[in-house]
């Protein structure tokens, strides 16, 4: 490679990326953005990509020059694979915007544009990040932000309190679910978009502001002086749905999820104080999150095998996980709830404990994003998101644009029941040609009459329960009884399925 050659490479290099690629020996990541795209299921820069520090751009003049003595020296003397005609021309359409807009653009604002334009032209997943994306996607994955602690929507053009977040300052100044923040710092909210006002909500620890709210029974405006805080957005949630059946939520992937897990099944076996008899994995809606996170998620509830493996042209796209010892259910049946929401990091979960035979998947197709990003550094402030790999199920399955198929479907339906209508439980003696009892009918009536109250009383309570569960979430109730049923079994999921194929030739 001549002078020329090595100077006209350095200046586009210079040009394109105003600060060298820097190697990033962090963890693998797959950070996912609040009401965002599915998140990229991420890995570090590639081991070719060398720190070489930050250069001034050159101008479009010093572009063309390099491109002119190039192209006199001749093509066969090109680097490999510079395609020297082809940055003749991007020199060409750069100098005549920066000599003919109609309005001054500045170098750096085109070449960012440039940049964007080339990973667009990929996939939809490469993208080139501002510093608001970058700091966005590093929020996501730390699960960490300066703010108030309220999770908030739209209504009417105002920002409605969804729900304060425990243990923040707005839990604190007695924010309620339900109030209308009508002001923030005395900006009206009437017009903003939600990103915008979250926006403005946000800050650095320690910092004021004052939120104006709108409460049902107040008849004037709140004023509410706050003091931001760091937030840490719990990614996990837990709850015992009846004795023995525990309930984890896990909204998204980030850095702590797998030791949040963890914790929250320590919770529900307090809670139920003993083992529990079978859980249900809620990851309904889930965009995804960070990779190793997935990994310790699917880890948690493996004994061992594949969990996941990536395939790239790059040697360091070329990755396996498998799990180590100690299933933290001790082998308790495991049903996994998933829709067209659960996307990247989500799909790992659900594909290892599917093809492990480990859980049964229930719910909906899910979305369908099979592919690995890299997220490299551009400065401090921005960075690529480039796509690297594929990843695979341990069955070898790719679900890029396919989705993991559930075990069994549920359709989104929903059950209302008549809150006036007494619906009596379905019992063996309502059942056509059912079994009478042995015993002398005349013998027990009494006895039977005696117990009649107190059965039927814990049996409508139960009863009320299911129906409240069933109406509230009609997947995650019907989720609940197959998982009774494999208890009942004291099967895993893949025992009893395979027991249900090898006697569905014996029934009628």
């Amino acid at each position: 490679m001549t002078n020329r050659q090595s100077a006209l490479l350095a200046l586009l290099l210079c040009g394109l990326l105003p600060a060298a690629w820097a190697q990033d020996d962090a963890a693998q990541s797959d950070a996912g953005q609040p009401d965002a795209e599915p998140a990229p299921v991420v890995q570090p820069p590639p081991s070719g990509f060398k720190p070489t520090g930050t250069r001034p751009e050159p101008s479009v003049e010093e572009v063309q020059k390099a491109l002119e003595s190039a192209a006199a020296e001749g093509e066969d003397d090109a680097p490999e694979g510079l395609p020297l005609d082809e940055l003749r021309v991007f020199a060409e359409v750069f100098g005549r915007i920066k000599s003919d807009y109609v309005e001054q653009v500045e170098d750096r604002e085109l070449l960012a544009s440039a940049i964007r334009g080339m990973l667009a032209g990929l996939d939809p997943h490469s993208a080139y990040l501002d510093p608001d994306q970058y700091r966005d996607l590093q929020t996501g994955t730390t699960g960490e932000f300066g703010g108030l602690g309220i999770e908030v929507g739209m209504e009417d053009g105002f920002v409605k309190v969804i729900a304060p977040i425990d243990d923040t300052p707005a839990q604190r100044a007695g924010i309620q679910a339900g109030d209308l923040i009508v002001r923030i710092d005395g900006k009206p909210v009437k017009g903003m978009s939600l990103s915008d006002a979250v926006e403005l909500m946000r800050g650095k620890p320690g910092s004021a502001i004052e939120l104006t709210l709108m409460r049902d029974g107040e008849a004037k405006p709140l004023r509410v002086e706050l003091e931001r805080a760091i937030i840490k957005v719990a990614s996990v949630k837990q709850r015992l749905l009846e004795p023995g059946f525990g309930y984890l939520r896990v909204a998204n992937f980030q850095s702590r999820t797998t030791e949040d897990l963890l914790a929250a099944i320590e919770t529900l076996k307090q809670d139920n104080d003993g083992p529990l008899e079978g859980v249900i994995l809620d990851l309904r809606n889930n965009p995804g999150g960070m990779l190793n996170t997935a990994v310790g998620v699917s880890d948690a509830f493996l004994e061992q095998g594949l969990i996941v493996y990536t395939e790239g042209r790059l040697d360091d796209a070329k990755l396996e996980f498998r799990a180590g010892p100690d299933d933290v259910l001790e082998g308790a049946p495991l049903i996994v709830l998933v829709n067209g929401g659960s996307a990247s990091a989500s799909e790992i979960v659900a594909g290892a404990l599917q093809d492990q035979r480990r859980a049964l998947i229930m719910g909906n197709e899910t979305f369908g994003k099979g592919s690995v990003q890299t997220i490299i550094p551009v400065d401090e402030r921005t960075a690529l998101k480039l796509t690297t790999a594929r990843y695979y199920t341990p069955a070898g399955r790719s679900i890029q644009a396919l989705g993991i198929v559930p075990d069994i479907i549920l359709e989104r339906g929903s059950l209302t029941l008549d809150a006036d209508a007494e619906v009596a439980p379905l019992k063996e003696a309502n059942l056509i040609r059912h079994l009478e009892d042995s015993n002398d009918p005349e013998d027990d009536e009494d006895s039977a009459d005696d117990d009649a109250s107190g059965e039927e009383t814990a049996s409508t309570d139960k009863d009320r329960e299911q129906s409240s569960l069933a109406t509230e979430d009609y997947q995650l109730s019907e989720a609940l009884n197959v998982l009774k049923g494999l208890v009942i079994l004291g099967q895993t999921p893949a025992a009893a399925e395979s027991k249900a194929v090898n006697t569905s030739d014996h029934t009628d």
